[in-house]
């Protein structure tokens, strides 16, 4: 009787949630012309179309969503066209190799089908290359060569690079209740859709519709005052039902961490802990609030972040804590920080030699900017380069390492309070350290995999050789409990690698790349994607969120920053 009642109330569910969020007939279809902007700036103007008087939830033509991605999707070089084409109720969008004809990834493809509410990409990965990618999964952004043909600081070689396909994608809407409208000669799709399935994952942008204005932007804060200028209210019955299977759907497919959660399905989940209702409801306050207690109590992974609120619901900040994991890797880190202090009360330096032991510490993978690398040609000393500018830290630490008459025989990474960062600059750290590194991503939703081989140019003289690292050192890395995201997967690399000796304590984990999100009525946040960060190890890829266990053990913070004592005792290694 118990599991005959458990089946009738799982099929009550999903046939609740596959009930069609609007009719098939016919509908009174209204358009108009809305301005978009990105941050402050007006880059004119795109048509957004409604249903049956319904002005909260937008839909876009097929054609202006072949127009925007052909703008906002192609590389810098314009090394892709994108094209359109039509047939009965299917509507195409391909995206061509023009850089490479005879490629693989020739004519990658994104197909709506309007009869049976389904989008089926033939490869998700490569419809959504992102722009200056040199790999299907390619977490880089740093070009390079500059303008003038030049090297730049980060080196992609040809040997080791792999590259595996994926297959392709089937997103069936209407299993979800949402319908795509052909309807008068116009293929009509759900914006959030579009958002969700193509301008966020291959541009880390959402693109936010307030009733006045759309916004181009990854994530929303309290400070856009542009997008807060629209009035607050409720959402309409439609909103809030599309709304809600909309999210369902996209956090279906693109949540990386749905199976380590075992999260069956984000339907089943909102309704065993009754967010359904509130995500159901009129009110964008209750719908947030919902949305924000998902994200910190029940996803909880560090890269699963509340950003914003919706429009509709004003400008509130919400405070609600963060869930148990998370704000155990705040406690830990505000630990550490106090630990450190006691050593460092005026804050520690990024550079430091004690005896014949260097030290490199920084608290993030951070740069001025990504696109300012000929900057670093330019500089003339390398001692004036901000210890907050990782890169330029590290040219900096390099020059002093590598000096005449240099003493230092060991190296230390210290990333027992570094949270993560950018890719690329965790890239160029292990490129100094290693010489040459391998990273690896794969993505499970789709199956596809690669991996990219990096060398960094730290003695700016566009060269990548035996100049540019500190390999020949005996090379030490000090990792903590709050050591996260791209800490962890520099941690784990070189742990894999056996030539760094690991000390300190188990890293945090975290090997999903961040994608940023947004719900249909206006909310910002983000997800762990399913693009994961690992290593690659007898031509297998294997997952790094478990952290890299140390060499040697480091019993309390305070032991990390007595540096003199930590010196001796790593020479007593030897």
């Amino acid at each position: 009787m118990k599991k005959m009642l458990s089946l009738v109330l799982t099929l009550a569910m999903l046939l609740t949630l596959a009930a069609p969020a609007l009719s098939e007939d016919r509908h009174e279809i209204t358009g108009s012309e809305y301005p978009l902007y990105v941050g402050s700036v007006n880059f004119g103007s795109m048509p957004l179309y409604f249903l049956d008087g319904v002005t909260d939830l937008p839909y876009m033509e097929a054609t202006n969503v072949h127009e925007l991605i052909a703008s906002l999707m192609n590389s810098p070089a314009g090394d892709f066209a994108y094209s359109m084409e039509s047939e009965g109720s299917v509507f195409k969008l391909i995206r061509k190799n023009l850089k490479d004809p005879g490629a693989v990834d020739e004519g990658a493809y994104a197909a709506f089908d309007f009869d049976r509410d389904v989008i089926t990409f033939s490869d998700h990965d490569l419809f959504c290359w992102k722009p200056g990618a040199t790999t299907v999964l390619d977490t880089t952004a740093i070009p390079t060569f500059n303008a003038a043909g030049e090297p730049s600081i980060l080196q992609k070689i040809d040997r080791g690079n792999l590259d595996r396909y994926g297959d392709p994608l089937v997103v069936r809407c209407g299993d979800y209740g949402i319908d795509l409208i052909l309807q008068d000669g116009k293929y009509l799709i759900p914006l959030q859709t579009i958002v969700d399935f193509i301008f966020a994952p291959a541009r880390g942008q959402n693109l936010f519709f307030n009733g006045q204005i759309l916004y181009l932007a990854q994530t929303i804060s309290l400070g856009d005052a542009l997008y807060y200028a629209a009035p607050a209210g409720e959402r309409s019955e439609a909103l809030a039902q599309y709304g809600y299977r909309e999210l369902c759907m996209m956090l279906d497919y693109f949540y990386g961490l749905k199976d380590a959660h075992k999260i069956e399905s984000f339907d089943r989940l909102f309704r065993s802990a009754f967010f359904d209702r509130m995500l159901t409801d009129p009110s964008p306050v209750d719908a947030d609030i919902a949305l924000n207690l998902l994200i910190n109590d029940y996803l909880d992974d560090g890269h699963s972040t509340w950003r914003a609120s919706s429009y509709l619901a004003g400008s509130v900040d919400y405070s609600i804590p963060r869930g148990a994991a998370v704000s155990g890797i705040f406690e830990e880190m505000d630990r550490y920080k106090e630990a450190r202090k006691k050593f460092y009360p005026d804050g520690i330096p990024g550079y430091e030699e004690i005896g014949n032991t260097a030290y490199i510490t920084f608290d993030g993978f951070e740069v001025p900017s990504l696109a300012d690398m000929e900057g670093y040609y330019l500089a003339q000393d390398v001692s004036a380069f901000s210890d907050t500018d990782v890169i330029g830290l590290i040219m900096k630490a390099h020059a002093q390492i590598t000096r005449e008459n240099s003493p230092v025989e060991n190296v230390v990474l210290d990333l027992s309070c570094n949270g993560g960062g950018m890719n690329d600059v965790a890239a160029f750290v292990l490129g100094w350290l290693l010489g040459e590194v391998s990273i690896s991503v794969e993505n499970p939703m789709t199956g596809a995999m690669s991996t990219a081989v990096y060398r960094a140019d730290v003695n700016r003289d566009r060269k990548f050789d035996e100049k540019d690292t500190v390999s020949d050192r005996n090379i030490f890395c000090l990792t903590s409990p709050c050591s996260f995201s791209n800490a962890n997967m520099v941690a784990c690399i070189l742990k894999d690698t056996h030539r760094v000796t690991m000390m300190g304590r188990t890293s945090a984990g975290g090997s999903c790349e961040v994608q940023n999100a947004s719900s249909a009525w206006g909310s910002s946040f983000t997800i762990s994607s399913p693009r994961r960060s690992s290593f690659l190890k007898n031509g297998s890829f294997y997952d790094i969120d478990r952290g890299a266990d140390p060499d040697y053990l480091i019993s309390r913070p305070e032991k990390y920053y007595d540096r003199q004592a930590l010196t001796d005792y790593i020479n007593s290694l030897y």
